[in-house]
């Protein structure tokens, strides 16, 4: 017999960030130059078969960047029992949104248990590196830990690092 499993992964994060295209590496395994905003929400289903007796089907959710600051998020929200908090390398004011994000997540949904969603910080187009404001960013190992995010990670879509 085989066990099913749906888990519900929020991709938050400001405008423009690479969540979406953090999403289509993942799933999709292609990445594409060309912008396009998300309007709302939208979806992606990963399936993963995590060892012979179970299959995880890993939901993420993609929330449009200017979301933060409507009333929907808390319906999307909803049942999360996991979120990723990006924020692009090469702007600064991404960097300073990130807290904001959070404490949008924490004050609008919890685990069944009472406990904060678990958020990953992801320090998106890391293969710009040169191009952004890394050597004004404080140290994300100390950062997140002080923060209450369970990790961080430096990644690019565009670049197929850390996937």
């Amino acid at each position: 017999m085989q066990y099913e499993r749906l888990l519900k992964v929020l991709v938050i994060g400001d405008l423009g960030v690479g969540k979406t295209s953090i999403i289509k590496r993942y799933v999709h395994q292609v990445f594409s130059q060309h912008y396009r905003a998300t309007i709302g929400v939208d979806f992606a289903l990963k399936v993963l078969n995590w060892d012979p007796q179970t299959v995880v089907r890993l939901q993420l959710w993609d929330i449009a960047g200017q979301e933060r600051y409507g009333n929907m998020t808390r319906v999307y929200y909803r049942e999360a029992v996991g979120a990723l908090v990006v924020f692009d390398m090469t702007r600064l004011s991404t960097f300073q949104a990130v807290l904001k994000w959070k404490g949008d997540l924490d004050s609008k949904v919890t685990l069944s248990n009472g406990r904060p969603v678990p958020a990953v910080l992801l320090a998106n187009k890391c293969d710009q590196r040169s191009h952004g404001l890394c050597p004004k960013l404080p140290k994300l190992d100390s950062f997140y830990k002080e923060h209450g995010f369970v990790g961080c990670f430096e990644t690019s879509a565009k670049a197929r690092r850390s996937f």
